[in-house]
């Protein structure tokens, strides 16, 4: 069982009304394979035959129809101490995932909610930054000087500011995004050893925006990818365009579920 260093993220799944169009939408955009999940309503997806997410379907229709990402951990329940001293949320306490893991869910001091996985029998993804696979996440909030230390606390992560690295990623109008990366303990800072980063919700986004993760998959071209999820039923929210890492663009799904597809400029170690 391959091992993800703590604090990395080492999983991703989207929770959908129709998990069947799910597994039609995503098996088409990125050419998954599905495996079902021993009789529970989720599906393991694949990619050349190595896990690369899961599609769920939701048990409440009250539930978002949302990507969700999860950081590894040696010790959940001293992650979930952790969490609750830094200011964030506890929203559903460890429990055991048969034989493949321990997993609970959380939120940070600006809302924005995550997993948080101790491995078992499954450490997460086993295929990586290739594409069809899980390459980057990111959160966005309003709350940056909340959310910022209790990352940095509960998780160990490194901060590095983009425009201080030289790396500073522009929005269309060419203003300065405030934006972080996070590297985990033990390696240099920067852009070259991040594992995520932090985006800020600007005024330009409604005020009932919550904060929330968005989660980015590798692929070979991204017009054509941001082309082929519109045949699929699914939309564009954010036109293909570059960045100083490759070639990115956010779409959602056909039930509303939005990610980030990443054309990389070169191949990341």
């Amino acid at each position: 069982m391959a091992a993800f260093a703590h604090s990395a993220p080492c999983w991703a799944d989207v929770q959908l009304p129709d998990l069947e169009a799910g597994k039609r939408f995503y098996g088409g955009l990125f050419g998954w394979t599905f495996r079902a999940g021993d009789g529970m309503p989720f599906a393991d997806a694949l990619s050349d035959g190595r896990l690369v997410a899961a599609l769920a379907a939701k048990k409440d229709g009250r539930m978002p129809t949302a990507w969700g990402v999860y950081f590894s951990t040696d010790d959940i329940r001293a992650s979930v101490a952790s969490v609750r001293e830094h200011g964030g949320q506890v929203i559903t306490e460890p429990v055991r995932a048969g034989r493949a893991g321990i997993v609970a869910e959380a939120a940070d001091p600006g809302g924005a909610v995550f997993g948080l996985w101790q491995p078992q029998e499954r450490a997460g993804f086993e295929k990586l930054r290739d594409p069809g696979s899980f390459c980057w996440t990111e959160v966005y909030t309003r709350r940056p000087e909340l959310v910022d230390p209790f990352y940095e606390k509960v998780f160990g992560f490194h901060g590095t500011d983009l425009d201080e690295a030289g790396h500073g990623v522009r929005d269309g109008a060419e203003a300065l995004v405030d934006f972080r990366t996070w590297s985990p303990e033990g390696v240099e800072p920067g852009p070259d050893t991040a594992v995520g980063g932090r985006s800020v919700i600007t005024d330009a986004f409604p005020a009932e925006m919550p904060s929330y993760f968005l989660i980015y998959f590798a692929v070979a071209d991204c017009d054509a990818a941001a082309e082929l999820a519109v045949r699929l039923g699914g939309r564009v929210a954010q036109q293909p365009s570059d960045i100083p890492y490759g070639r990115m663009a956010v779409l959602h799904d056909d039930q509303g579920a939005a990610f980030a597809v990443l054309e990389p400029a070169e191949p990341r170690p």
